[in-house]
């Protein structure tokens, strides 16, 4: 199958409009008679469950929490990125629109993010009329924050906690249209299937997670929403129950799987502390505005601080090495989260790391906490101020800024940031890679759309911070709603769709004899048991830095490691019913395909650029270094039975607006 990426003809700032004025449309009345099914209900699924419900389609979702309130959306703390220019630094449209493609090193659809950074405006109007309480200046005015990659301040912000107010915002008119009989919530719900009757996504297969329940639901379109597969890492900020499982089943009914080795690291993580953990805890970038990152200039000092001979507040400012800012000056703390993992990474490996693994580095506040208190002291007309007074002033600041972030940072390590550096290490924190989809975000099979972090489209090969928020209330608030107008035009005499029909009967199938086979197999070993060791080859050989070595090893270990985990793993319990590690069985079952593929994708790409970095093609200085002649294209993979046998299909990347460049941030 060919590749068509349904891209409008036109001058980039005008196709999103062209199209628009152009598609198919469904009459109001004629909506009445359509049912979507909408798989996942975060920021993507639930603003797009309560805008087709709005528009009057018969809309059911689906989730596997117990309430859209839960979805892992609510953890994004930063931000959300907007073209606004409240702050009159010189943000437009184009400009968030070149920071995310040259942020995505040069790997994204140059549409489809112009479109992204059109609509992103509207998307603050919409949650500002909805009542989120995004933060405001002093004078009633909403404010904003930096964010890496961009020399502007376009982020838009709750505290510490924008996921969960917008996701609140989503859900209140989701709420709305629950209360009409619009939409039909299915929670505690989860996605083991897709039916495709006559090449059409037709329907799913859902398991109801609290009686053990096989459910067949049909609809005239298929819409998955279920986020990222940061998850096979094992070890990540993911949600506990975040997994790929809506995606990979239509991955395995003819979706193309686009790009799955452009996976981020993110910079702010708690680092690992042992082998008890069993998820990672995410500090915002948002930090980064006024925390510096630094590790000690001694080796002496390093390994002093590790043994815990030595404080970091002992060492003076000679002797800190802030090696963002020396390195990368034109940006310093605040580059994008690829090229601040690896640093971290680079001076954590050459000795320098300061926690008991000598996995850790330093994010400090003493400097923003000094500059606030001296700012608040001027204001406050106090003359000649004592350092008490200050640090108590600056302090104030900081804690209103990020005081939820501090607290919890407090509660995980037992230590006081305010006084103490937070130490940081990269962790997996999302997923650029997903579903291929073309412009109107349907994947290869007609009628099954995916959207926000499930697919592929926006990012490239590293997403900037606050655009995970942008991109998943874009596509459900304002991209989703028309283009999947224009597929469903055509359906608008069919009727309902019965699920007796012999491709549900065939899914229904199917899905018992894979749950049969996990509870009937007499194995020994947790499914946790495998799920970690899966994440430890993932994270040793296709992490942060990979190499063809490397990656080949991953490729049979993965393979081996899925072999064992069929023949030995022991789920307790029965079908019917409750029953966690059932759940569990099936999502890490696809993990360990995914990971195979994951591996394919990763070794296939013979170059560095973003989240994808290969030891092998490196600058001088450590720099990713891409190969736009051979590899500036989408990977897309398609399912053939065995993901080491997954066959490639290109969609070549075409720069007419932006000019292909070495990505600098010095």
């Amino acid at each position: 199958m060919s590749l068509d990426s349904k891209i409008p003809k036109g001058p980039i700032s005008d196709k999103w409009t062209d199209y628009k004025n152009h598609i198919n449309l469904v009459n109001p009345a004629n909506k009445r008679n359509i049912d979507v099914i909408i798989v996942g209900t975060g920021l993507a699924g639930g603003s797009a469950a309560a805008t087709l419900a709005e528009l009057g389609y018969n809309v059911k979702a689906f989730c596997f929490q117990d309430s859209p309130r839960r979805a892992h959306s609510i953890a994004a703390q930063g931000g959300i990125n907007a073209a606004k220019n409240y702050q009159g630094d010189g943000d437009s449209t184009f400009r968030l629109f070149y920071d995310t493609v040259k942020g995505g090193d040069y790997r994204a659809r140059e549409a489809n993010v112009h479109r992204l950074a059109e609509v992103s405006a509207n998307i603050i109007d919409q949650c500002v009329a909805q009542g989120v309480p995004l933060a405001r200046e002093y004078g009633g005015l909403l404010d904003n924050r930096s964010f890496g990659g961009t020399l502007v301040s376009r982020t838009f912000y709750a505290k510490g906690q924008t996921g969960q107010q917008l996701l609140l915002g989503a859900y209140s008119a989701m709420n709305r249209q629950i209360g009409r009989g619009k939409i039909k919530m299915y929670n505690r719900h989860e996605m083991l299937e897709l039916v495709v009757v006559d090449g059409k996504a037709r329907g799913i297969i859902a398991r109801n997670l609290i009686t053990g329940e096989i459910e067949r639901h049909s609809a005239h379109a298929v819409v998955i929403a279920s986020g990222g597969y940061g998850n096979v890492f094992f070890l990540s900020t993911n949600a506990m129950g975040s997994n790929a499982t809506a995606a990979w089943k239509i991955h395995k009914k003819g979706a193309y799987f686009a790009n799955p080795c452009y996976t981020q690291i993110h910079p702010t993580c708690i680092p690992v502390s042992g082998d008890h953990q069993s998820k990672l805890t995410l500090m915002s970038e948002s930090l980064r505005n006024d925390g510096r990152i630094w590790v000690p200039k001694n080796l002496e000092d390093a390994k002093a601080i590790r043994e815990g001979s030595k404080k970091p507040t002992d060492l003076s400012e000679e002797q800190r090495d802030y090696y963002l800012e020396r390195r990368y000056p034109s940006f310093g703390n605040l580059v994008p989260r690829d090229v601040a993992s690896r640093a971290a990474k680079e001076r954590c490996d050459a000795g320098y790391g300061v926690n008991k693994t000598g996995e850790a580095v330093y994010l400090d506040f003493a400097a923003a906490i000094q500059r606030y208190g001296k700012e608040q002291a001027y204001i406050k007309g106090v003359e000649d101020a004592d350092e008490a007074l200050i640090i108590k002033l600056g302090t104030e600041v900081v804690a209103n800024k990020y005081g939820n972030l501090f607290q919890m940072y407090e509660k995980i390590v037992d230590e006081n940031p305010y006084v103490t550096p937070m130490m940081i290490y990269p962790a997996v924190h999302y997923t650029m890679g997903g579903t291929w989809v073309d412009y109107n975000l349907m994947t290869t099979i007609p009628g099954c759309f995916s959207i926000g972090e499930s697919n592929f489209s926006d990012h490239g090969a590293n997403r900037l911070g606050a655009s995970a928020l942008m991109q998943g209330l874009a596509d459900g608030y304002f991209v989703l709603p028309y283009t999947i107008g224009d597929y469903l035009a055509p359906d608008i005499k069919m009727g309902p769709i019965s699920t007796d029909l012999p491709e549900f009967v065939e899914a229904e199938k199917h899905v018992r004899t894979q749950l049969e086979k996990f509870i009937n197999n007499n194995g020994k070993h947790s499914v946790d048991h495998f799920h970690k060791k899966l994440g430890k080859i993932m994270w040793d050989k296709v992490g942060m830095a990979r190499n063809a070595q490397g990656l080949t090893e991953a490729m049979h270990e993965i393979a081996a490691l899925r072999e064992e985990f069929y023949r030995d793993v022991k789920v307790p319990g029965t079908m019917e019913g409750f029953n966690q590690e059932l759940e569990k069985a099936m999502r890490v079952a696809d993990f360990l395909e995914l990971g195979e593929l994951f591996a394919k994708d990763a070794l296939h790409r013979n170059e560095s650029c973003g989240g994808h970095f290969r030891e092998e093609y490196q600058s001088a200085d450590g720099e990713a270094q891409r190969d736009d002649e051979n590899f500036a294209y989408v990977a897309a993979w398609e399912y053939t039975g065995k993901p080491s046998e997954a066959i490639l299909h290109k969609e070549d990347l075409v720069f007419e607006n932006i000019k292909l460049v070495t990505r600098s941030y010095k």
